[in-house]
């Protein structure tokens, strides 16, 4: 094989790399839901350590899946939104959720071990 000639494995590769990480998914779930402000996103996922989820929302803005908007107020308000390229992959959040409604029972909790306690 070529430089440059890529198999569709090494494209899934690409596109499981953009979107791995333990919280991106959710942030995405989120932010495909609605815009959100940094704290509505920090309180909406247990867990998540303030830094983390700054490294999470600059690697998905980094990637296009999310923009950043700074409005000039003071105190200074920023909202995250899903971008139209991540808007893509509404499909298969839709069927992840569908799933899940029919397997995610079947499947024993994971006890949580990570990050900040929920309050």
């Amino acid at each position: 094989m070529a430089d440059g000639d890529f198999t569709m494995q090494d494209e899934m590769r690409r596109a499981f790399a953009i979107l791995s990480g333990k919280w991106k998914l959710e942030i995405m779930w989120l932010l495909h839901q609605r815009v959100h402000r940094f704290g509505e996103l920090r309180k909406a996922i247990p867990g998540i350590t303030q830094h983390m989820l700054t490294a999470q929302l600059r690697e998905l803005e980094a990637d296009g899946l999310i923009s950043r908007t700074v409005y000039a107020e003071v105190p200074p308000r920023v909202e995250y939104e899903i971008t139209a390229k991540a808007r893509g992959l509404g499909p298969t959040m839709e069927a992840l959720a569908a799933w899940w409604a029919e397997y995610g029972a079947s499947i024993p909790p994971r006890a949580t071990t990570r990050g900040r306690k929920p309050a």
